[in-house]
């Protein structure tokens, strides 16, 4: 995932207007390509950043034991981004946020990390504001040409690296992952494990799984790979270690 930021002189707003930018996601793949390049021409008035979060990161902060989850993600991303720009010197005096869950708490949570700038948070601010629209071009861009030419750290042998544009309603990319999903390691590092496409190909695909610190007859057969990632502490309580079960062992409850 991409997060980006643009930023330009309030006297200049009108010269980004002027460049016709919009909502990335109304765009075709060229359209959004010639804006960027326009972009970068105009750097005189418009800037901007960009923030890449791996399909690692997100995988291991949102299965983790303790739980990261993609909004809490994505907010902090942003508070990141816009300290960036501070920490550049750009002297930021409004921000618009195109919001990630409810509009007003997060609007609330930004105003207190940036007491003395006006901040705006709106649902499809990306069609709203042309400073966001920008930012989402800066931010589709970058992720595309990710995505397009990524490099494997795993040495697969055989890979078919015509996936697709790795989207959940592109065919060719759910055919790649029925494809190249491994029966005990599930995906390459390029797939998001939290991502609900993957996760249930993991379900039909991948093999069993027998934890070997469920003690005997918790559970009947070997469970699926994706049990191992409980959603909540009450659905898959936390068990002794075997060593401990097996010898009868407790923890004291007091001393």
């Amino acid at each position: 995932m991409v997060y980006a930021i643009c930023y330009c002189p309030l006297s200049r707003l009108a010269d980004l207007e002027a460049l016709k930018v919009a909502d990335s996601k109304t765009l075709s793949e060229s359209e959004r390509d010639r804006l960027f390049v326009k972009m970068e021409e105009d750097g005189d008035f418009v800037g901007w950043a960009l923030d890449v979060l791996s399909p690692n990161l997100i995988s291991t902060s949102m299965l983790g034991r303790v739980k990261y989850n993609l909004n809490s993600l994505s907010h902090d991303t942003a508070i990141g981004l816009v300290q960036y720009a501070l920490d550049q010197g750009v002297k930021v005096a409004q921000v618009f946020v195109d919001t990630v869950g409810p509009p007003e708490t997060y609007q609330e949570q930004l105003q207190q990390h940036f007491p003395g700038i006006e901040v705006t948070v709106k649902a499809k601010a990306d069609a709203l504001y042309p400073v966001v629209s920008a930012a989402s071009i800066c931010a589709k861009v970058a992720r595309d040409q990710a995505v397009k030419n990524w490099h494997f750290v795993e040495d697969l042998q055989g890979l078919d690296a015509d996936y697709g544009s790795g989207y959940p309603n592109d065919p060719k990319t759910k055919a790649w992952l029925r494809k190249h999903v491994e029966p005990v390691f599930g995906f390459p590092q390029f797939v998001r494990f939290s991502w609900r496409t993957a996760q249930s190909i993991l379900e039909t695909e991948a093999e069993g799984v027998l934890w070997e610190d469920s003690p005997t007859g918790d559970q009947e057969g070997p469970g699926r790979i994706m049990s191992y990632f409980s959603k909540s502490p009450q659905t898959l309580p936390r068990l002794p270690h075997r060593y401990f079960q097996e010898r009868g062992l407790e923890s004291a409850s007091t001393l």
